[in-house]
């Protein structure tokens, strides 16, 4: 193991250098004099204790170090995932939480954490089919985040119903995406449904990008580098909303090159204008190339949302659709804060 003298001095938890009542540091790091070193150190007990110059002691536990290295944080995963097709997914018979038991019980809530965080989604059955239900399984799990607009917590239930109307006219199929990267997780219900169609497509980017990874690594990479611009516009007599993103189509984290975010909706893609002319074709052919492993027949689960149950998306790995219907569907939903819902599985002492 190799540690630098200014990051060992940085890190030290000495009672005047860390506050463990609210696990803060408190030594002023810009303080730290840049060339120093320890005037001792030595091994003792399973620690390793240096003497700092003006007599400080900082004491590291070997094992706490060991953790903390560049080349373990390097090796390890940041957060265990189980990557899926409809195959794998209904194979894995992942179980449903029940309504009542969900809502009092924390350790069924900490089963239901764990399996969404392992598989991107996850169910709760026998919810009373009203906005009041929704919202009270959702805030069982975070926080809800205002929707785009500011006005209110949940989705207002819309319909959508054929023939289209003009405040809801997608009748028509509706291929799989992802929402603007703001929104971290999504929670929806159907709380009334009359006619034929209309299931919601659910297909796991992730394991899609890895295929892609696997198959055709330049183009994956590509499509980590390239910066895309997506936009959501919406002009109506009580909303007026222009949000703009930024950012590559898949997001991986630097050290370990695990992905953690796939950007992926062609309804609000914006105009491709970061990428120089030398690499736009190329582009195109890593995007045609992922468009072509998500859309594969048998990495699509598709899932009816009849009245009283209620579906958890993370919007930053799993893409969501819906087939084209007739009749009436009514809908309800909302979006959690991605900070929120990890700090819920934490204090389950859940690896996230």
């Amino acid at each position: 193991m190799r540690f630098n003298y200014v990051w060992l001095r940085d890190h030290c938890r000495s009672a005047s250098s860390y506050n463990p009542a609210t696990n803060q540091r408190s030594l002023d790091t810009a303080g730290i004099d840049l060339r120093v070193r320890p005037d001792s150190s030595r091994i003792e007990d399973g620690q390793l204790v240096l003497t700092w110059p003006g007599g400080h002691v900082s004491k590291f536990s070997l094992d706490w170090l060991a953790t903390n290295t560049y080349e373990a944080k390097k090796q390890g995963v940041v957060q265990p995932r189980v990557l899926w097709n409809a195959d794998i997914y209904e194979r894995a018979d992942v179980p449903a939480a029940s309504w009542e038991e969900f809502m009092s019980c924390d350790a069924e809530l900490r089963k239901f954490l764990q399996r969404y965080l392992l598989y991107g989604i996850a169910f709760v059955d026998g919810v009373p089919a009203t906005v009041e239900a929704t919202e009270a399984v959702s805030q069982r799990v975070s926080l809800i985040r205002p929707r785009m607009g500011g006005c209110g917590p949940l989705h207002p239930t819309f319909l959508e119903e054929t023939p289209p109307t003009a405040s809801w006219p997608w009748t028509a199929t509706l291929t799989h995406h992802t929402s603007m990267s703001r929104v971290a997780f999504r929670c929806f219900t159907a709380s009334n449904t009359r006619g034929p169609g209309g299931r919601t497509l659910l297909v796991d980017g992730f394991h899609a990008a890895e295929t892609l990874r696997r198959r055709s690594p330049e183009s994956f990479r590509l499509l980590t580098q390239v910066p895309i611009g997506h936009e959501y516009i919406e002009n109506t007599d009580s909303h007026h909303n222009h949000i703009t993103g930024m950012g590559p189509v898949l997001n991986v984290y630097p050290w370990n090159d695990e992905l953690y975010l796939i950007r992926y909706n062609n309804y609000d893609r914006s105009v491709i204008n970061t990428a120089p002319h030398d690499v736009v074709q190329r582009w195109y052919k890593a995007h045609r190339e992922l468009t072509a492993e998500l859309r594969r027949p048998e990495n699509e689960l598709w899932v009816k949302l009849n009245p009283g149950k209620v579906i958890f998306v993370d919007n930053w790995r799993v893409l969501h659709g819906r087939e084209s219907f007739t009749g009436l569907r009514q809908i309800c939903g909302c979006y959690l804060t991605r900070d929120d819902v990890l700090s819920r599985a934490r204090g389950f002492s859940l690896h996230v």
